[in-house]
């Protein structure tokens, strides 16, 4: 019998957690996006471990740069943790650059593909600047910030992601929305 109030989450209180991988620019809503969609979980009766870039690197991996190999090993410690949440019963929602291809695919291969919901936040470079409250892009542009993706390091718009969503043209709770759909539907071995 479901939880309480848990009859809303319909099929996903059925099958075995996963982890939203939410990508995209500094500035493109995933924050924003990744707290409203924990919530809408939470909501629904489901167990959410909410693993955000600026949370991580400031805990767990305060220890590491912004280099290649770095950024990479960012991307591996926090895949383990989302892989051990999803085999413990709870659900991940993860929020970071993760500006490479290849990260993401280390990512799905540590958490298992049939567990992995990759939602690129495909939004302009020009509006995530515009957004950016911290002032990043415009330290980057005067040369303060070296190696910042977008600029002067490469970002990698994945190829195939289950959901692409531009922030500047839909609100959070529709983004969400998208996305609970998404999640309805993804039915992973379990």
């Amino acid at each position: 019998m479901p939880m309480p109030g848990t009859a809303h989450a319909g099929p996903l209180l059925q099958r075995s957690p996963g982890t939203v991988w939410i990508t995209g620019l500094s500035g493109a809503g995933k924050t924003t996006l990744s707290r409203a969609l924990q919530q809408r979980m939470n909501a629904a009766g489901l167990a959410v471990l909410l693993l955000d870039g600026d949370d991580v690197r400031a805990g767990l991996n305060r220890d590491l740069g912004f280099s290649s190999a770095d950024r990479t090993e960012n991307i591996r410690r926090v895949a383990e943790v989302a892989s051990l949440a999803n085999r413990s019963g709870i659900w991940v929602v993860a929020a970071f650059i993760s500006p490479l291809r290849i990260q993401r695919q280390l990512a799905r291969d540590l958490i298992g593909s049939e567990h992995f919901i990759e939602v690129f936040l495909d939004t302009a470079l020009d509006v995530c600047a515009r957004r950016d409250a911290k002032g990043l892009y415009a330290q980057a542009k005067a040369g303060q910030i070296g190696q910042f993706t977008g600029l002067s390091a490469p970002y990698e718009p994945p190829l195939a992601p289950a959901l692409a969503i531009d922030t500047a043209q839909l609100t959070p709770a529709q983004a969400v929305a998208m996305i609970w759909q998404q999640l309805a539907a993804h039915q992973p071995a379990g």
